[in-house]
């Protein structure tokens, strides 16, 4: 049985990704360890989803800190006490600075809800519904310096619903949570 990756799952909101991605694990579909939870929103969902299954949440602000690298420099200490060595952005809505960069250099991926490079940002479905688009889609990529425009790993197309953003929401988290798994699973099952 190969070892499984301890990783870090950063995320701002509910946690759908997060709750994908843990049963992944627990299925054995991703040989991974969750050993940390890191959020930016102390009213989160998802510390509640990653408390019900025992991983420990690290709730920190950026507004306490003087920089942002001090903020950074905060979370790698903890990360580096759990001995992390892949960070998953999972609905993290900050970017990524350099102290988190350089300490994980090609180890930090993310999943955005838009077939990048059309997209990026805030509100993509929106932004792909806003342009009329038939065709949008989920990416997950290597995170770098700027917004969203780290190197591909997979894409998925998903149908836009015509005039209903909330069916196309559906649409695209479910073939989010299926097309993270398969990339976790080609990046750490050896």
């Amino acid at each position: 049985m190969s070892k499984s990756v301890p990783i870090a799952v950063f995320a701002s909101g509910s946690g759908s990704n997060f709750q994908a991605i843990a049963e992944a694990i627990e299925q054995q579909k991703i040989q991974a360890r969750i050993e940390l939870v890191v959020t930016d929103k102390p009213n989160a969902f998802v510390i509640q989803r990653a408390e019900s299954k025992g991983i420990p949440v690290l709730v920190i602000q950026p507004k306490a800190y003087a920089s942002k690298e001090v903020y950074e420099e905060a979370i790698l200490r903890t990360l580096q006490e759990k001995k992390v060595e892949w960070l998953v952005l999972a609905g993290y809505m900050r970017l990524i600075g350099s102290t988190l960069l350089g300490a994980y250099a090609n180890h930090i991926v993310n999943i955005h809800p838009s077939l990048l490079p059309s997209f990026p940002g805030k509100d993509a479905i929106g932004q792909a519904m806003a342009h009329g688009v038939k065709i949008t889609g989920v990416t997950v990529h290597y995170v770098d310096e700027g917004m969203d425009t780290g190197a591909i790993i997979m894409q998925r197309a998903v149908e836009v619903v015509a005039d209903d953003r909330e069916q196309t929401e559906q649409a695209i988290h479910a073939v989010e949570h299926e097309v993270y798994t398969k990339a976790l699973q080609s990046l750490f099952n050896h």
